[in-house]
């Protein structure tokens, strides 16, 4: 019958519970936990896929070493110390030749949801100290840690959707149902969407596709991608008008934000949008009248060239409308461990520059669109080597297929990481760590954006492979055996206190941080209750005190955000004549990059194709089914079309994360999913006030391709070496 385990699952924000059966050491059977105070029993089919992982004879165990490059490249098993010592020693002596900036640094977003990554990876980083910093949140999310930074002092203050106590939720460039939530730890949508109707609440959505979300919705709203900035700065203006601001008394730049949005009238944001102007003066009233209403913009609105300037338009609307800190609506989270004033800095803009181009960093990075011309242009700084951890940059970030090539002429290249992908490739020395199930497993990141309030720690449910080690094992590893070898070590005092950060295990630093938490659960309360312990709702009322800002008020008018208006305000309204507007999609049964080739995971119907409304494709001849070329300013991909009604006419869709065997990956799994890369289409060039990668809306052209759909899907399953087969690991 097997041993029952209580785990969880770390593959999305969501973070379910799950009840595992064990026997001989292999999960064998995988439910949703009902104990569990957050997910109350539910699992998405990624999760039943979590014991794929550590079992998968294709995962990483030991360090591998590359010989030769491209189609003929070999690997060579190393033992841990040999490979530890090889990278520490080829970083060392890339940084006492060519300076710290020489070596950069690029994380995927799986490293959030590894404590081993937040304790002990952290302090590796600082042992490189350079400013060469990438993640996979300049794809994503920066403009939404910028706003909390601006506005709320810290970039982790970031308002959550009381999502069980609503009675209005607008979301705009989000697809919870799909996602579970997304800077919205909210696992149990369908459910949690239920209960909203049965109490008489409504859900709203803006998006420029009818996305699962909208199907369940109240109401939906097509809006031109990018556009969505007019829409919540004209509802913004409109409670203006309407004396409907019911902003608290620790607000300041009220007058400014007033000024700000007059040029944004409902009838301005209808031409833009294609949002009927009285729609939006409705949704205002309807938003200011609720007993309790929240707007909630993510992605989709993140990854545009107006991603700031949208997001806090967002926020104006939860502030002036009375519902920041307020029982159902923008409120904030009381995590056991609060990352703010312990593991997070509090955000900054613009304190260096890329050399290249001069981008400012966001959060201490710089943007992942930055990194290919940091690694080919020549001078001081230039980056010779690269450091990725749980990232796959080259199917992920801005025309990929370029940085690809890039990363060739790397002096040196290290991966820690599951799988050989189209980045890890790349690598001279890829070092694998456990998986989830192997390791002692607290969320750090995600309960700080959880819709309720709880704590969970999970032991590891199987034992780990013998040859494989912890990602802090390696982090503490690296730093330990770089530090001697540098002619400029970090200084004694410093790196005392990082040896005593890499000494001490992950439940060693967590049962310190829980002691400093003040929220009174212990490490051992949470080994007697493996569920997870019930923290509550979230709670109203803890503004001004826990703003980071000076005197503890809220700016509703940062300056970096209204100098941008201007620039939003100058664009056109309409594309290129003959340009359609791509926009990306995600699907509850992959993740974003990788998880592509789990049989139990790509049944079904093609998700691959590019969406595109039927009276487009007439407009232009084209035919369902059939393979079509989509051009871009930087690139070409070819995919099969399909026609949808759930597109906006004038905008098509492609999902992102795929394009394994366009990019040289190893993938030969017959059952994996086709498809192509929509980052092999995104301008570098292209990017929000924050740095952030501007993929939505993107103008691209759509023709009849020479090829057939069969050769367009033929050409991303051809196998490659054996050895090396297997999807993408990270999404960024």
């Amino acid at each position: 019958m097997g041993e029952t385990r209580i785990g969880c699952c770390n593959l999305c924000e969501a973070i379910c519970g799950l009840v595992l059966t064990v026997e001989d050491n292999r999960v064998t059977r995988v439910q949703g936990n009902p104990d569990d105070p957050l997910s109350r029993g539910h699992l998405c089919p990624k999760g039943v896929a979590l014991a794929d992982i550590a079992a998968d004879p294709e995962r990483l165990v030991r360090p591998v070493r590359r010989h030769g490059s491209g189609a003929d490249a070999t690997w060579e098993e190393l033992d841990w110390d040999e490979a530890l010592d090889l990278v520490a020693a080829r970083l060392a002596a890339t940084i006492n030749e060519h300076g710290r900036d020489a070596v950069a640094t690029y994380l995927g977003n799986p490293s959030a949801h590894s404590p081993g990554m937040l304790t002990h990876g952290t302090a590796f980083l600082r042992a490189l100290r350079t400013r060469s910093r990438f993640s996979a949140s300049s794809v994503d999310q920066l403009p939404a840690q910028l706003v909390a930074h601006l506005m709320f002092g810290h970039q982790l203050l970031l308002p959550i959707p009381d999502l069980d106590r609503t009675s209005f939720l607008l979301v705009l460039g989000a697809n919870p149902m799909a996602s579970n939530g997304s800077l919205m730890t909210a696992p149990d949508l369908p459910n949690r969407l239920r209960a909203l109707r049965a109490r008489g609440g409504r859900l709203v959505v803006l998006d420029p596709r009818r996305t699962e979300t909208a199907k369940v919705a109240d109401e939906h709203h097509h809006v031109v991608p990018g556009s969505d900035g007019w829409a919540v700065l004209a509802m913004v203006r409109q409670l203006f008008l309407d004396g409907l601001v019911r902003a608290p008394d620790y607000v300041d730049g009220l007058d400014e934000v007033r000024r700000a949005v007059k040029p944004f009238t409902v009838e301005e944001a209808e031409r833009r949008t294609g949002i009927p102007a009285e729609t939006l003066v409705r949704l205002t009233h309807e938003m200011a009248e609720a007993d309790g209403a929240v707007a909630y913009g993510r992605i989709g609105v993140s990854t545009h060239p107006w991603g700031t300037v949208t997001l806090w338009g967002v926020q104006l609307l939860n502030l002036l409308t009375g519902n920041l800190d307020r029982v159902g609506g923008a409120m904030f989270t009381s995590p056991a461990v609060d990352l703010i004033g312990t593991l997070a800095g509090p955000g900054s803009h613009g304190r260096w520059r890329s050399r290249v181009r001069g981008l400012p960093e966001s959060a201490g990075e710089l943007p992942a669109a930055a990194l290919r011309e940091e690694i080919e242009t020549p001078g001081d700084g230039q980056v010779r080597a690269l450091v990725t951890v749980a990232g796959n940059p080259v199917l992920s970030t801005p025309d990929g297929s370029a940085l690809g090539r890039a990363l060739d002429g790397l002096d040196f290249m290290v991966a820690i990481d599951l799988y050989l992908n189209e980045t890890t490739r790349h690598a001279d020395v890829v070092l694998p760590t456990t998986t989830a199930l192997e390791r002692d497993q607290f969320d750090l990141v995600l309960p700080a954006f959880a819709v309720h309030n709880t704590a969970r720690f999970s032991p590891p449910v199987i034992e780990p492979h013998p040859d494989a080690r912890h990602d802090w094992q390696v982090f503490a590893e690296l730093a330990r055996r770089l530090q001697p070898l540098l002619d400029d070590p970090v200084p004694d005092a410093r790196w005392a206190a990082l040896e005593t950060q890499l000494s001490a295990s992950p439940r060693e630093a967590l049962a310190l941080l829980l002691d400093a938490g003040g929220s009174g659960v212990t490490l051992p309360q949470l080994l007697d209750q493996p569920s997870g312990i019930d923290l509550g709702p979230l709670r109203p009322d803890q503004l001004p005190d826990r703003l980071r800002t000076p005197g503890h008020r809220v700016d509703a008018a940062p300056g970096l955000v209204l100098d941008d208006l201007d620039r939003m305000l100058a664009t056109s309204a309409a594309p290129p004549p003959g340009q359609l507007l791509l926009i990306g999609r995600r699907h509850q049964r992959d993740n974003n990059s990788w998880m592509h080739n789990y049989p139990r995971l790509v049944r079904g119907r093609p998700r691959h194709r590019l969406l595109m409304h039927p009276d487009d494709l007439a407009e232009r001849g084209l035919v369902d089914g059939t393979a079509v070329d989509v051009a871009s300013a930087v690139g070409t991909v070819t995919v099969e079309v399909e026609a949808s009604d759930d597109m906006m006419p004038g905008v098509v869709c492609l999902p992102h994360g795929y394009g394994h065997a366009a990019h040289g990956s190893p993938l030969t799994t017959a059952s994996a999913l086709p498809g192509v890369s929509v980052n092999d289409l995104t301008d570098p060039a292209r990017l929000d006030v924050s740095g952030n990668a501007a993929f939505t809306g993107l103008p691209v052209t759509v023709t009849a391709s020479v090829r057939d759909a069969a050769g367009a899907q033929g050409a991303r399953e051809t196998p490659g070496p054996p050895s090396l087969s297997h999807a993408a690991n990270a999404a960024g």
